[in-house]
């Protein structure tokens, strides 16, 4: 086997590896700075870890609709996160350059959400398919915009390749990165639309609609799930600085992994501040925030066709 194909199978593992131990740690450092932000002791750090543990020891219930469709939504939607880890830079090169591209990033990500859809329309309860709708509604109007972040990086490299696109690539600009700044601020709006934390955690809204698309799930598939959610957060993180705070990844690779996981760690933090200090927004003022939002997307992406 070709040397550069091992090298890139041992960064891909690495990259799974890393997002499934840590991503339960971001969700026991949200929960714990949720708390203390509350004036509560909150739960330990540690805890989703042994969370998970007893979810997957729990027996398989199967209550929904169609449980085959059940299950294939759970673990095409682990699979689906779990790929796009492979793609993502996280303190190194993206692993697996040359085994896909920009496209194929964007497609995997709308992936995980039509992944939600699938698994609350198996369930077929109420509360699920009440939150598949919103779900729906929400993915219609907040899945482009990562799309055109990405899309005015390539239009900057002028070029599809992860390496080029998933480094700064909006602020290459033969003048001043007016696109750049512009998807900069659209995307720090909408980061907490894409985490699913609140503001806009609509469509499970614990108390309304008691976790929505996730309401009929329980034991293992719940906890496949409960993982996957977790994940997104370590991603989309990822791959937010990756695309615009890339300052720092050209040091030695120590430096280069810590300071990448530091800016990691200060994202997931700001969302925990902003998720404990927010109400829940209704679906027609989330829906208004994300037009606004694509129209500013939308200006962004004329702005980079014209090399701003």
């Amino acid at each position: 086997m070709n040397l550069s194909v091992i090298r890139m199978i041992a960064g891909g593992l690495a990259n799974v590896s890393l997002v499934l131990a840590v991503a339960p740690l971001c969700q026991g450092i949200l929960r714990k700075v949720t708390a203390r932000i509350q004036s509560r002791q909150g739960p330990p750090i540690l805890q989703p870890y042994f969370d998970l543990v007893k979810l997957l020891g729990k027996e398989d219930i199967e209550s929904g609709e169609s449980p085959g469709m059940q299950r294939f939504a759970v673990y095409l939607s682990l699979a689906a996160v779990l790929t796009v880890s492979c793609l993502v830079p996280m303190g190194f090169a993206p692993p697996m350059n040359n085994a896909g591209d920009a496209i194929l990033l964007i497609y995997l990500l709308t992936l995980c959400g039509i992944c939600t859809l699938l698994a609350g329309l198996a369930a077929g309860s109420t509360y699920s398919l009440l939150g598949v709708s919103r779900e729906m509604m929400s993915m219609i109007a907040l899945e482009p915009l990562f799309a055109i972040a990405i899309v005015v990086g390539a239009v900057h490299v002028q070029s599809f390749r992860l390496s080029s696109v998933l480094h700064g690539s909006p602020y290459v600009s033969s003048g001043f990165p007016w696109s750049g700044l512009v998807m900069l601020a659209v995307m720090l709006l909408s980061f907490q639309a894409f985490v699913q934390r609140v503001p806009f955690d609509i469509s499970e809204a614990e108390t309304e609609l008691m976790e929505g698309p996730l309401s009929e799930y329980s034991g293992p598939k719940l906890a496949l799930l409960q993982y996957t959610q977790m994940a997104k957060l370590i991603l989309y993180s990822a791959l937010f600085v990756a695309l615009f705070v890339p300052w720092g990844a050209g040091l030695i690779l120590p430096l280069a992994w810590l300071l990448f996981w530091a800016k990691v760690f200060v994202l997931v933090l700001l969302v925990t501040v902003v998720a404990a200090t927010h109400a829940r927004y209704r679906i027609d003022q989330a829906i208004r925030y994300f037009g606004a939002l694509m129209g500013a997307g939308l200006v962004a992406l004329v702005l980079a066709s014209y090399g701003y």
